[in-house]
């Protein structure tokens, strides 16, 4: 899929990999985009993939002042996690506790959500109303660029060949500021937007001072509505001027037909989901369904570099040999650099317990932990495993099953037992995670596995079950 792949150590590095190679190299960090393209033949153009998810610094979530700054490497989970996001930023932390599933979030970045520039998109939405600018370097210097004035069409960017996203940033809302985001997908989990929208506010008592709307999978890029915009000025949030600021909402897009909804549908639900948002800020509810303690899925290095960090750059190619510790075993592998780490783990290591259900970060039956955190090895690139600890499903057994495993079988949570796997990788890290989880956590936890045989009873029963019997066992004593 790719001829060359660097893993660098520092950004300096990076940068000048990007200057030499130019069109012909992209940057990687979560990847799940990219890899999918790659696999699809859609980026022939790409022959070097330059990863820098082992660059320290840049997976920070920073406050200035009153501006609120993400660096390249911040996932989606870090902005969930993070309490300055929510207090400050909560349509951003809404908004990407919405993408995907903890084994996505635990790679995708921020940075790469806005870079693929997808109009259906989720994080793009908040950001656009919290008018954000992105930071762009290149070797020959760093250039700001408002995020209205980033896109220049369908998944195009001002972005040129040798420049990477340093950072993200956004004044933090004050507390006369308020917001919220909404999404409408066909399913509760991993679901690509209909229509997703996100609203700021700033008020002087119950009167709306200034106004963000933003809209997204209704344009081919994220939109502002801004003659709804302009109606709330001055206004109280009665019901009377939130049904026309929604029906202006409406107005504001001419979406299109395609296989996830209308284009009259989207319309309505554009007024839908304003009118809501609307309702919501009116009545002060609007952080009420954020989740409380979510799952994770991320280790104790809660997805970041630290000690992960590569004290030299690294180039693979097909003489490069990945070393990496498995299962507890160092292994020294000469083939499968130009692989997916799925690939590599079944087909060069000898592991077929990690499934291949889709291919596409759809299923989870290929979830493995790398370096502590879940993910989906479908989604990350095989060199990526060079210096790092892995976990299988085969290295969940001790001495004795683990208590998912265990629970597994006396709930008979198995049919065919494709996706098993994936669940069992899930449900020990959940546990690892929150040892006596709720069924709403057990539910979020499992959000990116599919079983496409059972109604799902028996394997909540099984991370029940599991629960239990890993609050029984013994605590483990230092000798």
């Amino acid at each position: 899929m790719w001829e060359k792949y660097h893993s660098v150590s520092n950004l300096v590095e990076a940068l000048e990999l990007l200057s030499m190679y130019g069109a012909q190299a992209r940057i990687i960090a979560g990847g799940t985009d990219l890899l999918l393209e790659l696999e699809q033949g859609k980026r022939p153009d790409v022959k070097a993939l330059i990863d820098i998810t082992r660059v320290p610094g840049l997976d920070a979530i920073s406050q200035h002042g009153d501006e609120i700054r993400l660096g390249a490497l911040v996932n989606h989970n870090h902005v969930v996690a993070s309490d300055l996001i929510r207090q400050r930023a909560l349509p951003l932390a809404q908004a990407s506790w919405e993408v995907g599933a903890p084994q996505i979030r635990n790679r995708a970045t921020v940075a790469g959500n806005l870079i693929t520039g997808s109009a259906a998109n989720d994080t793009i939405t908040p950001l656009m109303a919290l008018s954000a600018s992105v930071t762009l370097a290149s070797t020959e210097g760093e250039r700001t660029v408002e995020l209205k004035d980033f896109y220049i069409g369908l998944r195009r960017t001002v972005m040129q060949p040798n420049e990477v996203l340093t950072s993200v940033q956004f004044a933090a809302l004050q507390p006369h500021e308020r917001g919220v985001f909404l999404k409408l997908g066909l399913r509760r989990a991993q679901a690509i937007s209909v229509v997703n929208c996100a609203v700021v506010l700033a008020f002087d008592g119950p009167t709306v001072t200034r106004a963000a709307i933003a809209l997204g999978s209704v344009a081919p890029t994220i939109i502002r509505a801004a003659v709804a915009e302009s109606a709330l000025i001055g206004r109280t949030l009665d019901d009377t001027t939130i049904r026309e600021v929604a029906r202006l909402a409406g107005a504001a897009p001419s979406p299109i037909d395609d296989v996830r909804s209308t284009a009259a549908y989207r319309t309505e639900m554009v007024k839908v989901l304003v009118a809501r948002a609307l309702r919501l800020l009116a009545e002060g509810r609007e952080a009420e369904s954020y989740p409380h303690n979510p799952p994770m899925l991320w280790g104790e290095h809660q997805a970041r570099v630290n000690s992960q960090a590569l004290a030299t750059a690294q180039q693979h190619d097909a003489e490069t040999p990945i070393e990496a510790t498995i299962n507890g075993q160092a292994v020294r592998i000469a083939t499968g650099q130009h692989k997916t780490l799925l690939h590599w783990l079944r087909d060069d290591v000898g592991l077929p317990g990690t499934k291949e259900g889709c291919a596409e970060g759809e299923c989870g039956a290929c979830t493995v932990f790398l370096d502590g955190a879940a993910v989906m090895s479908c989604m990350v690139a095989a060199p990526r495993a060079h210096g790092a600890h892995i976990i299988t499903v085969e290295g969940l057994k001790g001495e004795e099953l683990h208590p998912i495993q265990a629970a597994f079988v006396q709930a008979d949570a198995v049919q065919c037992g494709f996706c098993t796997p994936g669940f069992l990788m899930s449900g020990a890290k959940l546990l690892e995670e929150i040892p006596q989880p709720s069924q709403e956590q057990i539910q979020q936890s499992m959000s990116g596995n599919l079983c496409r045989c059972t109604g799902y009873y028996n394997i909540i029963q099984a991370f029940i079950e599991a629960s239990r019997r890993k609050v029984a066992q013994p605590k483990e004593t230092s000798s």
